[in-house]
C-alpha cells in the first residue's frame, strides 16, 4: 500500500472492483432487457424497485465503508483485532439491519411502491419484483459489507470473484424464468433473489480464504462508540445513496402524470447510466484504501497523486462511455424497449444524462477522499449534494418550467453544479496539505 507506484496501485485495485460493477450493472440491465419484452409497465417496475434497492444500499455502503475505513486504519497499525473488531462488528449489524429491512419492505411492500411512484398498472408487477428484492435483503447488505471489507483490505480481486460469479448466475437466471418458464417479472425477482445467496456464499468464502482480519461473535464491540464511529464515517456513503433513492422516489412521482411509457424511459436511463457511472465509480472505489492507508501511514503525497490519477481515469473513461449515449441514443433505448414511445422519451434523457456523467469523476473523487481520511463532516456535506441539496430542487423548478423534458435535465444539471461545488475542496486539500518527504 505504500511502496507500489500510487497509480498503478490504483488501477489495480480499481480494475477488480469496476469488473464488479460492471458485472452487477449489467444483470441490472438483463432485467430491465428481459422485463423489457413484457411491456412498458412491466419494465416500468423495474424502475420503481431500484429506487427501493438503492435504499438496501444506502444502509449496506454506510456499514460497509464505514467498518472497511477502521478495518484499513487496524491494519496500517498492524493491529489485527482492532480490525477483526470492525470486520465483525459491520457484519453481524449489516445482518441485523438488512433483516429488518426486508421484514418491513414485506409488510408495507404495497403502500412503498405506491410512494415511490408505481401506478396502478404498475403496481402488481412491482410487488411480484419487490417481494425478492424484501428476501434477499440480508444477503444483499452482508454481502456489499464483506466487498467493502475486503477492498480496504487490498484483496479486490477476491472480492470480484463474489460478485461476477453472482451476476453471470442472474443473467442465466432472468433467461431461464422469463423465457424458458415464462414466470415474468416474478422470475426476474427470483433469479435476483437467487443471485444475491449464491453471490454472498462466495464472498464469505473468499473473505475467510484471504482476509487479515477475521468475522467471529466474539469479536463483536460492545462499546456504543465503536458503532457511532462506523457509522459517523460511513454516513456520506448512506447520503449519498440514501439521497439517490429519495430523488429517484421523486422522480418517478413527478413522472406518474405522464405514464408508464415515461417511467419505463427513465427505467432505461437509469440503467445505461448507473452502466456508465459504475466503471468511474469503480476506479474510485480503487482509490479509497490507497488514500485511506497512506493518509494513515502520512505519505500524503501518495494520497494527492493518487486523488489527481483518479480524476483524470475517472473522466477518460467516463467521456468515452458518456459519448456512445449521446451519439446512439435511439438504438440503446431500443435494446431494452421497442415501443415508440418509450424511444421518444428516452433519446433526450439519455443524452442529457450522458453529458451530465462527465462531470462526475471530480465530485464522486472529493468526497470518497475526505471519506476515506475520516473528515467525515465535509463528506458528509458533499455526499449531500448530488442526489440532495442540488437534485430536489432541480427536480421541482425544471419540471415546473419545462415539464417531462425539465425532469430529465435534472440529474446532469445536478451534476455540473456538485462538480462546480466540490472543486474548490479538493484544491483546498491538495494546496494545504503538506508534501511527504519521499516523492515517487
Amino acid at each position: 500500500m505504500t511502496q507500489t507506484p500510487v497509480i498503478k496501485l490504483v488501477i489495480m485495485l480499481g480494475i477488480p472492483t469496476t469488473i464488479s460493477m460492471l458485472v452487477t450493472n449489467i444483470y441490472n440491465m438483463a432485467d430491465t432487457y428481459f422485463v423489457g419484452s413484457l411491456g412498458e409497465s412491466q419494465q416500468g417496475a423495474i424502475g420503481i424497485l431500484f429506487t427501493l434497492q438503492c435504499i438496501i444500499q444506502a444502509f449496506s455502503f454506510m456499514l460497509g465503508h464505514g467498518s472497511g475505513v477502521f478495518v484499513s486504519k487496524g491494519l496500517a497499525e498492524r493491529d489485527i483485532s482492532e480490525a477483526t473488531k470492525y470486520s465483525s462488528t459491520g457484519f453481524f449489524s449489516g445482518a441485523l439491519v438488512g433483516t429488518v429491512l426486508g421484514v418491513l419492505g414485506l409488510i408495507f411492500l404495497e403502500p412503498l411502491v405506491m410512494f415511490l411512484g408505481s401506478t396502478e398498472t404498475i403496481k402488481p408487477y412491482a410487488i411480484d419484483y419487490g417481494t425478492w428484492v424484501c428476501l434477499s435483503c440480508p444477503f444483499v447488505v452482508c454481502s456489499f459489507i464483506l466487498n467493502n471489507v475486503l477492498r480496504y483490505e487490498g484483496k479486490a480481486a477476491y472480492a470480484m470473484v463474489g460478485l461476477v460469479s453472482g451476476g453471470i448466475i442472474n443473467i442465466f437466471g432472468d433467461w431461464y424464468l422469463i423465457k424458458v418458464i415464462g414466470l415474468g417479472v416474478y422470475g426476474a425477482g427470483l433469479a435476483t433473489a437467487i443471485s444475491q445467496v449464491i453471490s454472498f456464499t462466495i464472498l464469505l468464502i473468499m473473505y475467510f480464504k484471504s482476509a487479515q482480519s477475521r468475522i467471529s461473535v466474539k469479536a463483536i464491540s460492545k462499546k456504543v462508540r465503536d458503532y457511532y464511529d462506523i457509522c459517523r464515517v460511513g454516513l456520506p456513503s448512506m447520503l449519498r445513496q440514501g439521497l439517490t433513492s429519495i430523488s429517484n422516489g421523486l422522480l418517478n412521482n413527478l413522472a406518474r402524470p405522464f405514464g408508464d411509457a415515461a417511467i419505463a424511459a427513465l427505467s432505461v436511463i437509469n440503467r445505461f447510466t448507473s452502466l456508465v457511472m459504475c466503471v468511474g465509480l469503480g476506479i474510485g472505489q480503487g482509490f479509497q484504501p490507497v488514500a485511506s492507508f497512506n493518509h494513515q501511514a502520512r505519505e500524503y503525497t501518495r494520497v494527492k497523486k493518487a486523488l489527481l490519477g483518479t480524476m483524470a481515469i475517472g473522466f477518460g473513461l467516463m467521456a468515452v462511455l458518456g459519448a456512445v449515449g449521446i451519439i446512439f441514443p435511439r438504438e440503446i433505448i431500443e435494446i431494452f424497449q421497442k415501443s415508440p414511445e418509450v424511444i421518444r422519451i428516452g433519446k433526450f434523457g439519455l443524452r442529457a444524462a450522458s453529458i451530465g456523467a462527465m462531470f462526475m469523476p471530480v465530485s464522486v473523487c472529493t468526497n470518497m477522499l475526505f471519506q476515506s481520511i475520516r473528515q467525515a463532516g465535509t463528506a458528509s456535506f458533499l455526499s449531500t449534494l448530488r442526489s440532495g441539496l442540488v437534485m430536489i430542487p432541480a427536480l421541482v423548478v425544471l419540471e415546473w418550467l419545462w415539464g417531462l423534458e425539465g425532469i430529465m435535465c435534472a440529474q446532469p444539471v445536478s451534476d455540473v453544479v456538485t462538480t462546480l461545488i466540490c472543486l474548490p475542496f479538493a484544491i483546498h486539500f491538495l494546496i494545504k496539505t503538506p508534501n511527504t518527504a519521499k516523492i515517487e
